[in-house]
């Protein structure tokens, strides 16, 4: 299976470390306020701070990626097209990374935002793998 579905395993590990780089850029942005609480982001905070930002880029993966891994995960055992796979994996870890590069650089309340399209464009990829399972089981 790992041979198989390999360029599919580097997006996941693409994805899980981009993840945990957002992990340790919020904390780093969190820990240099003059006051801070750990685990505590305060409510006044809005778009034109990068505490703020790098806490909801952070929070946005962990409400997203869970889901894209778990399909992805499944469509592999369903031995789903290996490029197929791999091909939404890949960009969906590439919108993530452009996601949040976007969501550190801009500081807007706009909607959509520049953003916005990368965060579509990783439910998509979502959706066509998730949408090809139960075609695969026909």
């Amino acid at each position: 299976m790992f041979e198989t579905y390999a360029v599919a395993f580097a997006g996941v590990w693409l994805a899980l470390l981009t993840m945990l780089l957002q992990h340790l850029i919020a904390i780093g942005a969190h820990r240099k306020q003059a006051q801070y609480v750990p685990g505590v982001v305060d409510a006044q905070l809005g778009h034109d701070s990068f505490v703020f930002r790098s806490h909801r880029t952070y929070q946005n993966s962990l409400a997203n990626t869970p889901l894209m891994l778990a399909t992805a995960l499944l469509a592999m055992v369903f031995e789903l097209s290996p490029t197929l796979v791999a091909a939404s994996v890949w960009v969906y870890a590439l919108a993530r990374i452009a996601h949040m590069v976007l969501y550190y650089a801009i500081a807007t309340e706009r909607n959509p935002s520049p953003r916005s399209y990368f965060f579509v464009l990783g439910t998509l990829a979502n959706l066509v793998l998730m949408l090809a399972i139960p075609v695969a089981w026909l």
